[in-house]
């Protein structure tokens, strides 16, 4: 891949304030910025198209579906124009807790090294306090844990910050429409025995509350839904 196409990927719901942000700071090598908003009902669709991105809307609410949509119209793309088949797709949130700028990082041991599938892990000594939640890293131990114990894995995080070949991400077959998203790759990246790595990155505290780890109700689902993806998978 001398020249990579890649797409970004970034689910947003009700994220305004920050998405102006996250788009103007993804370097200039993506061809394009798609930004599905999940439902908002503020100025997210506005602010997102006004700082250059591709805006689609999915009305039904769940992170899963967001990124369904925004393959879907990748898909499509690819049908009306080859050329736009990219070869690279990136998965970022939109509420500015990442660092965009990193994706050169992100999507290295792709060019480099050819690796299927890269994770952006959130490092202990690079987060901000108080940027994930006690439920979050308990969550992420827990599910990394698990998949350690169940499939020999190495992963650390369940990180949305993540790029993967275009290709590979295809033949996962994603189906899970709300909050078991990033495990269920994960889950059936090993399956498939891809290739993948863990690169550090720096996080922030996000821009707003968040609509998951922010709330009980958020957390609690979120939780049943991951370990209900690692069971599925441990006893196929």
């Amino acid at each position: 891949m001398i020249k990579p196409l890649i797409k970004v990927i970034i689910p947003a719901y009700n994220e305004q304030d920050s998405i102006a942000n996250v788009i103007n700071d993804i370097p200039n090598i993506v061809e394009e910025v798609i930004v599905i908003s999940n439902n908002s009902t503020d100025n997210t669709e506005i602010n997102a198209q006004k700082a250059g991105a591709t805006v689609l809307t999915e009305s039904r609410k769940g992170y899963g579906y967001a990124c369904l949509k925004g393959m879907e119209y990748i898909e499509n793309q690819a049908i009306l124009d080859p050329h736009h088949i990219p070869d690279i797709i990136v998965f970022l949130d939109g509420d500015y807790s990442d660092y965009p700028e990193q994706l050169i990082e992100l999507i290295e041991p792709i060019l480099k090294d050819d690796i299927d599938f890269v994770i952006g892990a959130r490092v202990k000594n690079l987060r901000e306090e108080g940027s994930m939640t006690p439920q979050q890293i308990f969550g992420n131990w827990l599910a990394t844990f698990l998949m350690k114990m169940f499939f020999g894995a190495k992963f650390t995080d369940l990180g949305p910050f993540r790029a993967i070949k275009y290709p590979k991400l295809l033949a996962l077959n994603m189906e899970d429409k709300t909050y078991g998203w990033t495990v269920e790759m994960q889950l059936k990246a090993l399956k498939q025995k891809l290739s993948y790595v863990e690169i550090p990155m720096k996080y922030r505290n996000r821009i707003g509350v968040s609509k998951v780890s922010g709330t009980v109700k958020g957390s609690i689902f979120a939780g049943i839904k991951i370990l209900g993806w690692i069971f599925k998978y441990s006893f196929k």
